[in-house]
């Protein structure tokens, strides 16, 4: 399966004193992402959550080699790494001019809508994950 790559330009909000994005922001370029991988692969986030489904993030690491800058000119690629029964991985990392300045490793569990708890990947899902 090929890496998808989703588009990414700093906000000036995004970046701190130092002059590069704050470390809690990748978090939510990997969300962002995300949303862009399961869309280019057919299934938009909105009509997983109309199945009755939505994903919880319950475990990430991140490793930064540099700093990423308002203005810059990246991307978030995204590569399936574990499909399981009701979780799955995902690798992001954040390239700029082909230059990896963040490498993450995020694990997400499937869970229904209500809240009552962790469910199978559905079919619509899994087809993203693995095709």
């Amino acid at each position: 399966m090929t890496r998808y790559e989703h588009p990414l330009s700093p906000r000036y909000l995004e970046v701190d004193r130092q002059g590069v994005v704050f470390n809690m922001w990748y978090l939510a370029y990997f969300d962002d992402a995300l949303a862009g991988f399961l869309g280019a692969r057919g299934l938009s986030y909105p009509q997983l959550l109309a199945e009755g489904y939505d994903l919880s993030l319950v475990h990430t690491e991140l490793d930064w080699a540099a700093g990423l800058a308002y203005g810059d000119v990246a991307v978030v690629a995204v590569e399936v790494l574990v499909v399981g029964r009701t979780s799955f991985t995902l690798g992001f990392e954040v390239l700029r001019g082909g230059q990896s300045l963040c490498r993450a490793r995020t694990v997400y569990v499937v869970m229904a809508d209500d809240g009552s708890g962790k469910r199978e990947i559905p079919a619509a899902l899994l087809a993203c994950l693995t095709g």
